[in-house]
């Protein structure tokens, strides 16, 4: 910072106190020619949400503060209610505090309500909103970008994973998508092989596979993985729908494929479960979008339940937490590949934790068929190139949303960043 002379501080500052705003322009001018360590200190004055539905429900959270610096937070799946517990909960806790002391407010809220929720669900995931949206503000106030306030860079860019759902072979929709996620240059590809409408199946709510269910299953595997060359990976995802004996026979057949890793081919809850599937399959099995905490995660690495973590970083505690869980993960020697389906703005703030973590594997991407919105929802335009994200020097997170195209996806009935009223 270029130092300033005692004459031309005082001479701001008389300025600003002859204003007709005098308190906040002197305010302004100790900020502008003082040294950062003489600053005054950030207050928190207001914590607003906005709604949006893309791919699934987004919950978008700014914090604002004394000196005219806001944060924004994005809160994912979990995310529908999590206004109401921000604005009726959290809000209260955080107005009047320092900003820029994130973890002793993420336990304060966090530990506050441990009678109601706060081990998961909507409760955790309203709280990531928050706990991101004061990182960005603390890189914002610092003029740091998030990841170096993490403890810096591990890469320069974060390789992304493409999300296309499910493909019918041979048909020219299926071609169509593929061919582009190859010319964009992506480097892995994940698909779903579970399916509600699969004419195989016999019973609407037991995902138990028959044979041709199976073979069904394997046949779409087979066609992705025969699309891309070598050089791209693939990656399936059970969505959790299947039970023990269906999830071994699949990770079984899928060795022949060479996966990425097999996203949850049983339910998540089960630990054990789990660990029954791996135990007899040489697939990587991936597990963790939907634990919360880094208290949700320990019992998979212990009872080595899983080869690839999973945490989804807009629901699972934040920014820092995922960091924790990352680390955690480190120590037993397994891969860091968050789940990420939200907008720019969450995409880029995971971005940021994977670029500072050195077990960081690959992140999702998961806007493939929203296109249009996803290109001008922040000002700065598309944020990756070739499937891969280049981190930005910007203090903060490092992108702005753009209001024109965001609020084109707002919840019906919710507000958009307006004050809150009891």
């Amino acid at each position: 910072m270029e130092r300033k002379s005692r004459r031309s501080f005082l001479g701001a500052a008389g300025a600003a106190f002859g204003s007709a705003f005098g308190l906040q322009g002197l305010s302004a001018a100790v900020q502008a020619n003082s040294s950062p360590y003489r600053r005054p200190k950030l207050k928190i004055t207001d914590v607003r949400t906005a709604e949006v539905r893309v791919h699934g429900h987004q919950t978008h959270v700014r914090i604002y503060t004394d000196q005219g610096i806001f944060g924004e937070g994005e809160a994912t799946d979990a995310a529908d209610g999590a206004s109401a517990i921000i604005q009726r909960r959290f809000r209260r806790m955080l107005i009047g505090q320092d900003p820029l002391n994130i973890d002793f407010l993420f336990e304060r809220m966090r530990t506050g309500g441990i009678f109601a929720g706060a081990q998961g669900g909507q409760y955790v995931t309203a709280l990531t909103g928050i706990e991101i949206a004061l990182w960005d503000l603390a890189g914002k106030a610092t003029g740091l970008p998030v990841y170096q306030l993490l403890g810096g860079k591990m890469r320069d860019k974060v390789r992304m994973y493409c999300d296309s759902a499910r493909h019918e072979p041979n048909t020219p929709a299926a071609e169509e998508m593929l061919s582009w996620i190859r010319d964009e240059g992506f480097t892995a590809v994940k698909i779903d092989c579970d399916d509600r409408n699969n004419p195989h199946r016999h019973d609407p709510v037991n995902w138990t596979a028959s044979n041709r269910e199976i073979d069904y299953m394997v046949e779409r595997v087979g066609y992705v993985r025969n699309f891309f060359d070598r050089d791209i990976d693939l990656a399936v995802d059970g969505h959790g729908r299947f039970d023990v004996p269906s999830g071994r026979r699949l990770a079984k057949e899928f060795e022949q494929f060479e996966l990425m890793f097999f996203e949850e081919p049983v339910p998540a809850e089960n630990v054990k479960a789990m660990r029954d599937v791996r135990e007899i399959t040489t697939t990587p099995i991936c597990c963790g979008e939907n634990r919360f905490l880094r208290h949700g995660f320990t019992d998979l690495f212990e009872a080595n339940a899983v080869d690839v973590i999973m945490p989804d970083i807009q629901k699972c505690g934040g920014l820092l937490e995922s960091r924790k869980i990352a680390d955690a993960a480190h120590s037993y020697y397994i891969p860091f590949a968050p789940h990420c389906v939200v907008s720019p703005i969450g995409t880029m703030a995971s971005a940021h934790v994977c670029a500072a973590v050195p077990n960081f594997l690959a992140l999702e991407w998961h806007w493939i068929r929203d296109l249009d919105i996803w290109k001008n929802f922040v000002q700065e335009g598309e944020i990756f190139s070739k499937g891969w994200i280049e981190m930005p020097d910007r203090p903060g997170i490092g992108v702005t949303m753009n209001e024109e195209a965001a609020k084109s996806r707002q919840v019906p009935g919710t507000p958009w960043f307006e004050e809150w009223k009891y």
